[in-house]
């Protein structure tokens, strides 16, 4: 299969299943905690339900700096932290989590985030998935939330990062992983920025962060009818805030759209 014909495929079968794998039952009371505290069979069944550990809010190193630094979490797929030019440590900054689409890597998609940081001063972490896509989408969660997990611990423990702006983005491929962690993360995600989803997949539900999802009325890779249109009603059903913002064009984040997604994720609070 190529690899246009595989994602089509992902996206009109997955949409398809998409909304029978929201749980319609919340996250009861007590809390798991990350940051390598918890012994491995415990993490390793946190992670197998997209759950992620790490939290911002600790009193930071302060090792990071404005600029472009490699994560070194140990792996030759890793991923990157971006600082923007006004960075200050002391200062708590908003963060992106931001995941690549298929087949890509952190590096390749960051250029699409970049110069928004700079311009509204927000920090990037952009992890390598551990195979060609998110482990989500091959099978299950696991392997990719782990090492999202430590890549988390590690951007926190260095940098000021502000606990109530804390967004996570993505496209394609990507996009449909920041839905199922953010929507299984919602006390750690106050923000997800979808851009062009094919479906959702969420074990447990946790909090209810704020979703913006765009998708282009001529997407030839993931068809807007079997995708967005789909999970937009579904989410809004399940009390979820979402701003939907359709374009004319094909599998693409333009530029207007992505100034627009950011403005929101850095804009007045939800009441």
């Amino acid at each position: 299969m190529t690899a246009i014909g595989r994602r089509a495929f992902l996206g009109v079968a997955g949409a398809a299943m998409a909304m029978a794998a929201i749980p319609g039952c919340g996250v009861g009371a007590g809390r798991e905690s990350g940051n390598g505290l918890e012994d491995p069979e415990t993490m390793a069944r946190r992670h197998a339900k997209g759950r992620l550990g790490a939290r911002p809010g600790g009193v930071a190193a302060g090792t990071g700096g404005p600029g472009l630094e490699p994560l070194r979490v140990g792996s030759e797929r890793d991923g990157v932290i971006y600082a923007p030019k006004a960075y200050q440590p002391g200062r708590p900054t908003p963060m992106v989590l931001s995941l690549h689409g298929a087949g890509g890597s952190a590096r390749r998609g960051l250029p699409r985030l970049q110069s928004l940081a700079d311009e509204h001063g927000f920090l990037i972490l952009a992890p390598d998935s551990r195979g060609r896509t998110w482990d989500v989408v091959l099978g299950g969660f696991g392997a990719d939330v782990a090492f999202i997990d430590a890549a988390l611990a590690l951007t926190f423990s260095r940098y000021d990062v502000d606990p109530g702006r804390v967004g996570v983005e993505g496209f394609s491929d990507g996009a449909s992983y920041a839905l199922g962690l953010g929507l299984s993360n919602g006390h750690l995600f106050s923000h997800v920025l979808a851009f062009s989803p094919g479906f959702l997949s969420v074990v447990d539900r946790e909090g209810a962060p704020r979703i913006f999802m765009s998708h282009g009325t001529s997407d030839s890779i993931l068809p807007i009818d079997q995708c967005s249109r789909r999970m937009v009603p579904e989410l809004r059903e399940r009390k979820y805030e979402v701003e939907y913002v359709e374009f004319e064009g094909d599998h693409e984040v333009p530029a207007g759209i992505a100034s627009q997604a950011v403005r929101w994720f850095l804009g007045p609070a939800a009441s």
